[in-house]
């Protein structure tokens, strides 16, 4: 069978993921805002294999040009020079085509195998758009297939146009993009430098442009002598050809269009009422936190406790039928310990949340498919802009209430160096997923009427005290002028199930491999720590080896108002994994005598929100943050607040309640 790799490239929300997810039946997250795709990702086209190709599909980051500004764009543009594909399948938004068309321009003019795939078809009919597809094709010299990679319309018109472009190597420029003047300066450098650019495997046309354009990269990397670089610099002199190349791609563009689409004059007036209602100074986080309400009062309410109720039941009623079989069959008492008090009480005990968070997920899901957390990122950059951050650092916050480890991942997406790593360091106090089955573990315990409000109070203590050490971040290890902040407002969509409920199964399915394998097992070490002495005695958990160590411990803990040799094990167990906390408070005799009041359970809530986050997400942090002293400092400082914080609830509670 033939072998073919295609690059799939276009601007962040253009569908770009949605059609890799479509074609390689991957569940890569889809969202509606930029900046989704933070690194390249593969898959195998299973349809191609019929047509007698292996076909491995790469997805770039979304970007908007490929002059190399920032990590994205190097990224895409390094892949396609190097690694050279064989066929590069531009996604360009038929709704927003002038915007998506600057940077077709620069693939043609790297001169590689390119097919356009003309995206969201469906919507552009919706909107009375009428697009001359066969004329846009000979214009642009290069194949535009309609497709709709959410519906899959298109589909294997798209799989057949690649086949062919990859087999025959056609490489497609479009004519007319330069007047004479600005096409006899690219020439006259073109000779100059098309030696190095051919050595080094690239276009010698493409070159050219890009040393007008005064791209270091270029410049550095065909390797140039000093005397051809003073006679390109004698050559565009007097001339700003930045300008005059930038101008004329747009003025091709504004050709292009204008003989191609037709748009029916619609003011999309429902859209902008939206907006200056949700995007309003005064009213825009007061709805973001009425949104985020509601949100938690589904999952932690009445839907979500029902569901959990169900599944605790089930977990028992095994438990029980297990219990009882185990002792027809004469087991040893210990054996039967391990069974229902490590495993089941240790996995069934965080299974038992697995129903809340699915709803939250599938929630946030949809309110991101509508477009609107883009417009949450645009509001936000308001208030990150006074702690030295742009709105772009809201996306990865975002994703830190998912897991923290891709957050920091989607923290590259930020170009300025310092920004990118005070965000790094500000989103472990994100509350993340694994935090939710011990916050709903004590919540129902001890707040079960006002359960919804103290786990919204945590998740909104994250945050204030994330502004708050970024105010502090700012003025010591941070200090530099603001970065600038532009963002896409995607337009607003109905969500898309399908992409809901990929997305909750993305997270369940990761929630039942970790059920399934680290706590499992740290089930069964915390299980022998709670049964074994030093002398390996079968004893209480009272005499064993666990509550020795934790006895230790748990004079730090004493002034938080939680020092318990229990609740010290517990968060040791939560470095490993913040869900094993439950899963060792419920092989505790159900966690019911680790704490005396509600005021000691809220105090170990909020120092499970805020001290360190797992092992996975520091060493992601050291390597995102490229030193190993920032992610200690990270650490200790979490620590640090984590103490400080839990010590002032805990101690002005006290005096309230007396």
């Amino acid at each position: 069978m033939k072998k073919i790799r295609a690059a799939l490239v276009g601007n962040p929300n253009s569908g770009k993921t949605t059609l890799f997810n479509n074609l390689t039946g991957s569940r890569h997250y889809v969202g509606n805002r930029p900046g989704v795709t933070v690194e390249k990702k593969e898959g195998i086209v299973k349809a191609a294999g019929k047509h007698g190709y292996v076909f491995t599909l790469v997805d770039l980051p979304g970007i908007y040009s490929l002059s190399p500004y920032s990590p994205e764009e190097v990224v895409t543009r390094e892949y396609i020079l190097f690694e050279k594909p064989d066929v590069v399948i531009n996604i360009v938004d038929a709704t927003n085509i002038e915007r998506n068309l600057y940077l077709s321009m620069q693939l043609l003019e790297m001169e590689v195998p390119m097919v356009i795939a003309l995206n969201m078809m469906d919507e552009s009919r919706k909107r009375g758009d009428v697009i001359d597809i066969p004329r846009l094709s000979e214009l642009l010299n290069v194949k535009c297939i309609p497709i709709s990679a959410k519906t899959g319309e298109g589909i294997d018109d798209l799989l057949k146009a690649v086949f062919d472009v990859a087999r025959f190597k056609k490489i497609c420029i479009p004519k007319g993009v330069y007047d004479y003047v600005v096409n006899d300066v690219i020439f006259r450098v073109e000779r100059l430098v098309w030696k190095n650019a051919i050595a080094r495997g690239v276009s010698s046309k493409w070159a050219a442009i890009k040393l007008l354009e005064g791209d270091e990269l270029v410049r550095e990397g065909i390797g140039l002598s000093e005397d051809t670089i003073r006679q390109i610099d004698r050559i565009a002199k007097g001339r700003d050809m930045e300008s005059s190349i930038v101008s004329s791609r747009y003025g091709f563009i504004e050709k292009v269009v204008s003989e191609t689409v037709v748009r029916k004059d619609k003011v999309h007036l429902a859209s902008r009422k939206i907006d200056s209602v949700v995007t309003n100074k005064y009213l825009a986080i007061p709805i973001f936190l009425l949104v985020m309400f509601c949100v938690f009062i589904l999952t932690f309410g009445q839907v979500g406790v029902f569901l959990q109720d169900c599944v605790n039941d089930f977990v028992e009623y095994l438990g029980n039928v297990t219990e009882k079989g185990l002792v027809k069959l004469g087991t040893q008492e210990m054996i039967i310990d391990l069974i229902i008090n490590g495993v089941l009480a240790g996995v069934g005990g965080v299974l038992s949340f697995l129903p809340q968070i699915a709803i939250l997920f599938f929630l946030i899901s949809i309110i991101e498919d509508t477009g609107y957390m883009a417009r949450i990122a645009f509001v936000m950059d308001r208030l990150l802009g006074k702690i030295g951050l742009s709105g772009k650092a809201f996306i990865p916050m975002l994703m830190g209430f998912g897991c923290t480890v891709p957050a920091c991942l989607a923290a590259r997406t930020i170009e300025d160096r310092k920004g990118r790593q005070m965000t790094i360091l500000l989103i472990p106090f994100m509350s993340c997923s694994a935090k939710m089955p011990i916050y709903g573990f004590l919540a129902q315990r001890f707040f079960n009427e006002n359960r919804v409000l103290v786990v919204f109070s945590l998740y909104v203590l994250g945050i204030i005290l994330m502004i708050m050490s970024g105010v502090i971040f700012k003025n010591t290890l941070f200090k530099g002028s603001d970065t600038p902040f532009v963002i896409e407002m995607p337009p607003y969509r109905m969500p898309i199930l399908k992409n809901a409920l990929r997305h909750v199964w993305e997270r369940v399915e990761h929630f039942l491999k970790k059920a399934a394998t680290l706590i499992f097992f740290m089930s069964l070490v915390v299980w022998f720590l709670q049964s074994f002495n030093l002398k390996l005695q079968y004893v209480e958990s009272s005499e064993s080896i666990i509550s020795t160590a934790g006895k230790a411990l748990s004079v730090i803990f004493k002034p938080l108002g939680f020092g318990t040799w229990r609740a010290s094990v517990a968060l040791i167990s939560g470095l490993e994994a913040k869900e094993e906390l439950v899963s060792t408070l419920n092989m505790m005799h159900g966690g019911v005598d680790v704490f005396n009041t509600p005021l000691e359970a809220y105090s170990f809530l909020v120092f499970t929100l805020l001290y360190v986050p797992c092992m996975a997400t520091f060493s992601t942090m050291k390597k995102e943050l490229g030193s190993r002293k920032f992610a200690i400092f990270s650490a200790i400082w979490q620590i640090l607040v984590a103490y400080a914080v839990s010590f002032l609830v805990y101690s002005v509670g006290k005096l309230v309640l007396t």
